[in-house]
């Protein structure tokens, strides 16, 4: 039976609206690049990734889970099996005498939860505010801006494991490192996220968001459709500006273009592949290594085939 077939006659009860066949990818990432989905399907909830997981383990169906697509290169050729699309959107604030407790779904955009934090007052997200991507993703990768990373804010990290259990982690049970945590490729799907944060004042919270939005829009190619960072920046440099003194600024292969901008973003410049990316990147790793005898690593993610 194929996926199609099995997936139609499995009686989800999920919406068939949030189920999608061979579905370009494109639509999904903030590359703007990438061949089809097998089968895509937008989780709105537990019971609906607990839905797809039975199936999954009981088919031996290859399994993907993105959240805004914003930090991925899709390959050309797309993605077997299911691609879930994590939509677990929640805010749920809790006042407490020494700080505030935020408890929110993994699916829920990062501009969403700094949006909701401005109107409640409360402060200490404002540097990850500009982040293009979901809680959920922000926390595998431990993404950062303006000195401050995920972590320095985290409680803790509810996960259902591809079993379909429930677990809960602290701050402490979590290995946090620069662009990566423990639970970047393990078995754990990230379904709620707890913040600590203090209340604030709203002037001085927009003040803050708007001077970082300002910096992004200045100093990032943000016009274009890209992965955001392409890469890590090194424990002793920063790549970026290896690549501005290599002289690739405006370096092009295909539709792929080094930004002219920012060094440190490969960006869609005009219609780009997946290939043109994938040969743009190893082009800049080979020229940093001859030039520079540095090994610089990918901050995107790369999947499908």
């Amino acid at each position: 039976m194929n996926l199609k077939d099995l997936i139609l006659k499995s009686k989800l009860s999920i919406n068939q609206e949030n189920i999608k066949f061979n579905q370009s990818m494109k639509e999904y990432t903030t590359f703007k690049i990438g061949g089809p989905a097998e089968c895509l399907i937008k989780i709105k909830n537990k019971q609906d990734l607990l839905e797809i997981l039975k199936i999954v383990k009981n088919n031996n169906i290859n399994f993907t889970i993105i959240g805004n697509g914003s930090n991925l290169l899709v390959l050309d050729k797309g993605i077997k099996g299911i691609v879930a699309l994590n939509r677990i959107e929640k805010i749920q604030i809790i006042e407490n005498k020494e700080n505030t407790e935020l408890i929110i779904g993994a699916g829920t955009k990062m501009s969403q939860i700094a949006t909701k934090l401005l109107q409640e007052e409360i402060t200490g997200f404002e540097e990850l505010s500009g982040i293009p991507g979901t809680i959920g993703g922000a926390v595998i990768m431990n993404a950062g801006a303006h000195g401050k990373e995920i972590k320095d804010i985290i409680k803790s990290v509810t996960c259902i494991d591809l079993d379909g259990i429930e677990h809960e982690f602290s701050k402490e049970e979590l290995v946090f490192e620069y662009r990566n945590s423990s639970l970047k490729h393990s078995n754990y799907i990230i379904t709620e996220v707890k913040l600590i944060l203090n209340k604030g004042k709203r002037e001085q919270i927009q003040e803050k968001m708007e001077q970082y939005k300002q910096y992004r829009k200045e100093k990032q190619p943000i016009e274009y459709p890209s992965a955001g960072s392409t890469f890590k920046r090194g424990e002793n440099y920063i790549t970026a500006k290896l690549i501005d003194e290599a002289g690739l600024k405006g370096f092009k292969i295909g539709g792929a273009e080094v930004s002219t901008k920012h060094s440190g973003f490969v960006i869609n410049k005009e219609n780009a592949t997946a290939k043109d990316v994938i040969e743009l990147i190893s082009h800049i790793k080979q020229v940093i290594k001859k030039k520079f005898n540095k090994d610089i690593e990918l901050e995107i993610e790369i999947i499908g085939e």
